[in-house]
């Protein structure tokens, strides 16, 4: 019981994952690394990149601001930029994510691309996410847990005007990408920023406060 108390626990305090419906290939699978790493510009998959979405439990100026991430997700995907940052992406001197699953930057990002979750199998070019509202004065923006498709963001920061939309973007991105099966270290460590949830949720939230 304390094991499993502890390792909730746990969860609750990451500081940062679904897409409901249609499990159709995008054709994504017919890209290889190589053509990802070579192309010069986005793939299709990038521009067509969509978010399905369940949003429950907040007001509507909360909604409105997770919605407008929504929109900056989209953007900061269909551009080159965002390919670019993952495709460079550097740990160690060397062009690589921290806990990336034994994939290459090039893999991740595809990987990014077809949306295919954990829960929720199927690569549909998409982010299919439930978000539900809950809140605390503990310094935790949001959480999951491998066995539910739903992730929870604290409202507590969605209502402060300073916690922008980027952010929100931010965070939503890295908790998907635990759906999608990348996990980090629990307690902060010079490696935990370069592991793929925390990564590309970082480069998520600095390109979409460009736009």
């Amino acid at each position: 019981m304390n094991k499993t108390f502890a390792f909730l626990f746990t969860f609750l305090f990451l500081a940062s994952c679904g897409k409901k419906g249609g499990s159709d290939s995008s054709g994504m699978e017919d890209i290889s690394e190589e053509q990802i790493t070579a192309e010069t510009v986005v793939p299709t998959q990038a521009e067509t990149f969509e978010i399905h979405s369940q949003v429950s439990g907040f007001s509507k100026a909360e909604e409105e601001k997770i919605y407008k991430a929504f929109d900056l997700i989209k953007r900061v995907v269909a551009s080159e930029e965002f390919k670019k940052r993952i495709l460079n992406k550097k740990h160690n001197g060397k062009k690589k994510f921290f806990n990336n699953n034994g994939l290459s930057n090039a893999q991740i990002y595809k990987k990014f691309l077809e949306g295919s979750e954990i829960l929720n199998p199927g690569k549909n070019n998409a982010m299919d996410i439930d978000i539900r509202a809950y809140r605390t004065d503990a310094l935790v923006i949001g959480y999951t847990l491998p066995d539910i498709k739903q992730f929870y963001i604290n409202r507590r920061y969605l209502a402060k005007t300073s916690f922008t939309p980027a952010q929100v973007a931010m965070n939503i991105t890295h908790e998907w990408l635990h759906k999608v099966g990348f996990g980090h270290e629990v307690k902060p460590t010079v490696n935990r920023p370069h592991s793929v949830p925390y990564a590309i949720g970082y480069i998520m939230r600095d390109l979409a406060a460009k736009m």
